[in-house]
């Protein structure tokens, strides 16, 4: 894979790591009712959201270690015309 795509994909799974914490505090906080069945739905899919964060984070740590010892594909290499 060609380093420039491994870090991308690091940075992707890095936002959404960060968005999957603040959406997950998001849906807890405001998505609470005023009954027990209401709370408890709230409290379960803002962990289950929440849940992914580490996932993502983890694998934006391996997409930047990967990109680091990655070789770019001889298909992908800049070649100007000059070079040719």
């Amino acid at each position: 894979m060609n380093p420039s795509i491994c870090r991308t994909l690091s940075t992707i799974c890095f936002q959404a790591g960060i968005i999957s914490i603040v959406l997950s505090i998001w849906i807890w906080w405001f998505l609470n009712g005023d009954d027990a069945e209401q709370k408890a739905h709230a409290e379960r899919f803002g962990i289950f959201i929440g849940l992914w964060a580490p996932t993502l984070l983890i694998l934006s740590n391996r997409f930047d270690r990967y990109a680091d010892k990655a070789k770019p594909l001889p298909g992908l290499m800049d070649q100007s015309p000059e070079q040719e």
